[in-house]
């Protein structure tokens, strides 16, 4: 960790605040939250009232389901839990000079009559996961608002920030445990959160690179939804770059159905699934000899998921689960559309099966453990639509065939083992992670056929391109990727209206020889006079990234016996090979790790402060900043050498990527988050963002134009947004025939990048630029999008044989504004400067749940 002062953060964390006061009067009241099967219940709201009824303190429930209560006077009180789509529970408990000891509520699923309407309503806090800037949404927000396709993931991540995103990209936590994806169908998602706990040593990337999902449990009544969504382009508008509206469909069948198991009242199933069905039209809008191109072309899409699980109540304090799943998705025509044509489409297959193991145990009422473990399998075959070699023509298309052909196979391992013990003040927890233990299969036979690399379509009528990129030889390989974490993590309230988490992570990843990824956190939160109004917060964390198993599968790919990449400069076209001696004497290319390459971290700090505005209503105002140490890059080190760029220094090789940490990063926001029930008609969150983003990388897989001028690449980061609108909440209107749900998405332009299109400096990749003219020196359009939703809930029979239908109405951009997307960037194209993609337009998607 060279470079970051990282050991300053860790020795202020275990210090603790100077002149803190640890002594506190009062007794504390600790307990846990379970539901029926003895599943323990995180982020219940848990009250502790007065005998008068008056609310004395709230909390919420930890991952482990644990509470406390501190400074808890003397005298008679109710603890009342909450978890949204569970009947509320409560238990006296008389307080004395003593702890009461160890409270246990048990929480039963409420019907459907008894579901919570409204549960986005927060109070401020000094706990360590209840800032009020976290994004937190139930089952019955998720249902209301307009979800296009049901995708929670892709709605919610609106709210993420792309600067604490990994190499890997968004980081899923699904019930505890990091995960690839989400694996259940919607209806079975009881809640969705961002952001909660940013600073917690038990993830390992910031709470705005991640998204927390919790699964709906078993029970002991039998529940269950069905959910039909379907589309058809003859309700939606024209896409502007189509001359006319293409025929599109799309319907999804999904839901879930569980109850008990038996007759034990212990044992309990949850079954879901969803099937989805797409046949879309990919948009083509490119430049040719004969000028523009516009054409169609079918994408049907297709994906199938069902899972399971079964709950055990071994006893009071020990349950465990299973969970099966099996999962389907296959894409044709994939990557075509804009500059792309049909011809250089892919196919893409997913096949994935996995199982997973959870046991919770309380092993005493102040000491929790969790053992989770996931075993699973994926194929992934990708297929070119033609084998005919590329043609990538800068600013005009890119045709020939796709060049994709590839087969990735994975069997993997996930571990999680935490244990949470409450003592006092203190909440300690500590864990061992296994994110990732897995074979990977790479059966590599892209780019085989070859491409031919053009600098204009004039190079390209003459037949004079610039590179022709091919590789040949073994493509089979097969590694063993490890990831390793470990933590411990104290959240302790030191005093009344003042909190303080801190924590130490551990990172390992092999291929990496660096072994001292450590990374502490620390988290202040500081109420003036212990009052529920203001809330001062502060933070700061080290977080390590990792590669992914691509670039090291390019890494031993390289390796003798493996592929070999042959760059040949001004070949011949379209035969490049024509001449004897060009083919006998091009030199190899090869990928390399730099000997000196660490693993990336990112140093996050913030400060902000949480305003209770009333009862139901929290306003939050926060700045972040965090600055990427060691960020990584690829570049070719064998190129050839300024000032002329004739020759390579090793004609032994051609280029040599070599994956260096050698980036930086720095980004900087002020964020603002209303929260709540902000009228009396309008419950939901909206958020303001300023931001500014610089970097001279864009990850792994990226190269700067120079190989010998890093300093040029300083400029805007990709995702650098000046400013970001969103929201997301319910709209209930006194009297109102429906229930309406309401999503907005404003954000500034993206940049991009202004390109010669011709190859400058000689190392085959064609990314050069103006002399003085820095990356992503221009700007696109920026997006507005109005998304809404319209249901109406039709209740037949009470009781048990209760049944509620939701007929939906979502229209996604409303308004049919046109949001362009990607812009041709190359001097010289007659495309330059102009957008040849463009999101969707107005689409409308119809629904119907059913609930029993």
């Amino acid at each position: 960790m060279r470079g970051l002062p990282w050991a300053v953060v860790l020795v202020v964390a275990l210090a603790g605040p100077a002149g803190a006061q640890t002594a506190v009067s009062g007794t504390v009241v600790t307990g846990t939250v379970q539901d029926q099967t003895g599943a323990v219940l995180p982020g219940a709201i848990v009250d502790l009232a007065t005998s008068a009824g008056a609310i004395a303190q709230t909390v919420d429930a930890d991952a482990g389901g644990a509470f406390r209560f501190d400074n808890v006077r003397a005298g008679q009180y109710e603890l009342r839990a909450r978890f949204e789509g569970f009947k509320s529970a409560s238990t006296r408990v008389r307080v004395g000079a003593r702890s009461p000891g160890a409270q246990r509520l048990v929480l039963s699923l409420a019907n459907i009559q008894q579901e919570i309407t409204v549960s986005n309503a927060v109070e401020v806090s000094t706990n360590a996961s209840s800032n009020v800037d976290a994004v937190t949404l139930d089952t019955r927000m998720l249902e209301s608002l307009p979800m296009f396709d049901q995708d929670y993931i892709a709605t919610i991540s609106r709210f993420l920030d792309s600067g604490s995103l990994g190499s890997g990209g968004v980081t899923v936590v699904v019930n505890g445990m990091e995960v690839n994806g989400l694996n259940v169908s919607a209806s079975a998602v009881q809640q969705i959160r961002i952001n909660q706990d940013p600073y917690s040593a038990e993830y390992s990337r910031p709470g705005r690179g991640r998204i927390e999902i919790l699964t709906k449990p078993g029970s002991q009544e039998y529940h269950g939804d069905g959910n039909l969504i379907f589309r058809d382009a003859t309700f939606n508008a024209r896409n502007a770059f189509a001359s006319t509206k293409p025929p599109e469909q799309r319907h999804i069948l999904e839901g879930f159905f569980g109850g008990p198991l038996g007759r034990s009242g212990k044992t309990s199933f949850m079954l879901s699934a969803h099937d989805r069905t797409e046949n879309q039209q990919a948009l083509v809008y490119a430049l040719g000899l004969d000028g523009i191109i516009h054409d169609t072309l079918p994408q049907s899409n297709r994906e199938a998921l069902v899972t399971g699980s079964i709950t055990h109540q071994v006893s009071d304090r020990n349950t465990f689960s299973i969970r099966p799943n099996y999962q389907y998705e296959s894409q044709e025509n994939r990557g075509a559309g804009g500059v792309t044509l049909a011809s250089a489409a892919t196919t893409f297959k997913h096949h994935e099966q996995q199982i997973t193991y959870t046991q919770q145990t309380i092993l005493r009422p102040t000491l929790v453990n969790q053992f989770q473990v996931l075993v699973g399998h994926e194929r992934e075959p990708t297929t070119s639509a033609s084998p005919a070699r590329a043609i990538v023509v800068a600013g005009a298309f890119t045709g020939g065939g796709g060049q994709a052909d590839l087969v990735r196979t994975e069997t993997h391992m996930n571990l999680n083992e935490s244990v949470g013990w409450t003592r006092a003040r203190h909440f300690v927890q500590a864990g061992f992670q296994l994110p990732d233990w897995s074979r990977r299969g790479f059966y590599d036979r892209s780019n085989f056929g070859g491409t031919f690399a053009f600098a204009s379509l004039d190079a390209y009528a003459l037949g004079r391109p610039y590179a022709f990129t091919q590789q040949q030889g073994n493509g089979d390989l097969a590694l063993l990727e490890k990831q390793v974490g470990a933590y411990i993590k104290d959240d302790w309230q030191v005093q009344p209206g003042v909190s303080l988490s801190f924590g130490l992570r551990y990172d390992w990843q092999n291929y990496f020889h660096d072994t001292n990824n450590f990374a502490p956190r620390l988290s202040v939160a500081y109420a003036p006079g212990n009052k529920k109004t203001n809330v001062f917060r502060a933070g700061v964390g080290v977080f390590n990234d990792r590669s992914g198993p691509v670039a090291i599968a390019d890494v031993l790919h390289s390796r003798p016996g493996g592929l070999t990449r042959y760059v040949i400069e001004n070949p011949g076209y379209p035969d490049p090979f024509a001449s004897a001696a060009v083919a006998a004497s091009q030199p190899p290319s090869i990928v390399q790790l730099a000997p000196d390459v660490q693993i990336p971290q990112t140093l996050q700090y913030s400060v902000g402060v949480d305003h209770q505005l009333q009862k139901t209503t929290t306003l939050s105002v926060a700045y972040t900043g965090a600055r990427g140490y060691r960020t990584f890059r690829s570049r070719d080190v064998n190129a050839p050498l300024p000032p002329l760029y004739l020759a390579r220094p090793d004609l032994a090789y051609g280029a040599v990527r070599q994956i260096e940490s050698t980036g930086r990063q720095e980004t900087d926001s002020l964020q603002m988050t209303l929260r709540g029930r902000v009228t009396r008609w309008f419950n939901g969150q909206m958020q303001y963002t300023w931001s500014r983003a610089y970097n001279d990388t864009n990850g792994i897989a990226s190269f700067p134009a120079n190989d010998y001028d890093l300093a040029a690449e300083w400029a805007r980061a990709d995702f650098d947004r000046a400013h970001r609108f969103l929201l997301l909440g319910r709209v209930s209107p006194p009297g109102a025939f429906a229930d309406l749900g309401v999503g907005i998405s404003w954000n500034s332009g993206a940049p991009y990048t202004e390109t010669l299109g011709a190859d400058v400096y000689k190392n085959g990749r064609g990314r050069a630029r103006l002399a003085g003219v820095p990356r992503n020196s221009l700007e696109g359009d920026g997006y507005a999008q109005i998304d809404l939703r319209v249901s109406r809930d039709l209740k037949f029979g009470s009781g048990k044989q209760a049944r509620t239908m939701t007929l939906g109405l979502d229209a996604f951009n409303l308004l049919n504004h046109v949001n362009y997307g990607s812009y041709v960037g190359t001097l010289g194209s007659p495309l330059f400067g102009t957008p040849v993609t463009a999101r969707a337009p107005r689409q409308l998607q119809f629904s119907a749940r059913v609930k029993v």
